[in-house]
């Protein structure tokens, strides 16, 4: 028998689940079939205009050349200044570093601090990446799972019960892909008390969604509550989710000098700096007008709304409002033993997600990617009309099972 020739490391991980079954999704429309896709978490709003005529200008005054490591300076300054303005926290140029896209921030962290077997510690229901990313680079992810009993959130008795001395990183993503889940001041401060007793223990803060909330309040920074934990805590955030720039491929990381520095000299020997033209786009989101935010965030509630309503009318079915992000996680444990026209039986979530595509070509993606079921991920980054015909075909699926 040959021996593979892939890397272990490599073999240990699995393509996204959520880019599979976007890829299943838009393989059976090119077959022909009339498919609802409510997989992709990606706006469907074009980039606002001001954000492209700095591309535009960018462009034409020649600056399509490399930049410096970490971004150019523009850059970093506006993001100095959105994460003083909006968060509370004071970055030096030296502690920011741009990266393509918010994942690259994530992965090349992992990949600059974790030895083989060192674990972090993820909140499930998790982004479908994480685990993965953890284990390319040969460390341990520990999955902990948060009911949606407890608004899908870690508590102190669970972080505190998973700390080992091998814990390199906590990750927390707020609001959260897939429920939305958002961490309250209140609940970062007792979240801190306990990584006060655990200085070995980073901190990872994946804020991608925090502008994307439906009660009008900004968000609050674990940092802002414990700012103790400054010199352990890379800030993770970029412009994708926020304003409708998903193509640009821009991320940054604000943390300790030493982390930044190391994240640099990775990146310069692996993908060097990302796109010149996306960063003056990146600049001018962070420093123009911020209109866009507001009026998105506004129309992303309307769905949720309408949708919400749709769902919670179906029976085997149900979905607790989430507080931010364009995503539903649906519990669908009602419909789990049905039996489908053709008699098969539904025994999981992935037997749900399957059924929709197959029955009414409806793509979800499944709980089980998520780390926690019986439950599948709802995408509200398209139309109304779209969401409307998605549930409506759900319905449908739905009222055919036995």
């Amino acid at each position: 028998m040959t021996p593979s020739r892939i890397a272990a490391r490599v073999r240990r991980i699995k393509p996204s689940p959520s880019t599979s079954a976007a890829d299943r999704a838009n393989e059976l429309r090119r077959q022909g079939k009339s498919i609802v896709n409510l997989v992709v978490g990606e706006p469907d709003f074009d980039t606002p205009p001001h954000i492209r005529q700095a591309a535009a200008a960018a462009i034409e005054k020649g600056a399509t050349r490399y930049t410096l490591m970490a971004g150019t300076v523009e850059l970093r300054q506006a993001i100095a200044a959105k994460l003083e303005r909006e968060n509370g926290l004071h970055y030096a140029m030296n502690e920011i570093i741009a990266t393509s896209g918010a994942k690259s921030a994530i992965y090349n962290a992992f990949a600059v601090t974790l030895e083989p077997g060192d674990e972090v510690i993820i909140p499930a229901p998790y982004w479908v990446s994480y685990p993965d990313m953890v284990l390319a680079c040969e460390g341990t992810p520990v999955t902990v799972a948060c009911p949606e009993a407890n608004g899908f959130k870690l508590t102190p008795a669970q972080l505190e019960a998973a700390i080992t001395p091998r814990t390199r990183w906590l990750l927390i993503n707020s609001p959260s892909n897939p429920t939305g889940a958002s961490y309250t001041a209140d609940e970062y401060r007792v979240l801190a008390e306990v990584l006060q007793r655990h200085p070995q223990v980073m901190v990872m803060t994946d804020d991608i969604y925090e502008h994307i909330r439906f009660d009008g309040q900004a968000t609050p920074h674990l940092l802002a509550v414990a700012p103790a934990l400054r010199e352990r805590t890379l800030v993770v955030n970029g412009v994708s989710k926020t304003y409708a720039m998903t193509g640009w491929r821009i991320g940054y990381a604000a943390g300790p000098t030493d982390l930044v520095q190391a994240m640099d000299t990775l990146l310069s020997q692996s993908t060097g700096n990302c796109c010149s033209v996306s960063q003056a786009a990146a600049a001018a989101a962070m420093n123009g007008d911020q209109g866009f935010v507001a009026e998105s965030v506004t129309i992303y509630k309307q769905r949720r709304d309408r949708t919400l309503a749709l769902i919670n009318d179906i029976p085997g079915l149900h979905c607790s409002p989430p507080p931010g992000a364009f995503y539903l996680y649906i519990h669908c444990g009602g419909l789990i033993g049905k039996t489908t026209p053709q008699g098969k039986r539904l025994d999981e979530d992935g037997d749900v997600v399957m059924y929709l595509l197959e029955s009414e070509g409806v793509a979800v993606v499944a709980g089980t990617a998520y780390g926690l079921s019986p439950y599948f991920r709802l995408s509200i980054a398209t139309s109304i009309e779209t969401l409307e015909e998605g549930c409506a075909r759900i319905a449908r699926a739905v009222a055919a099972l036995r």
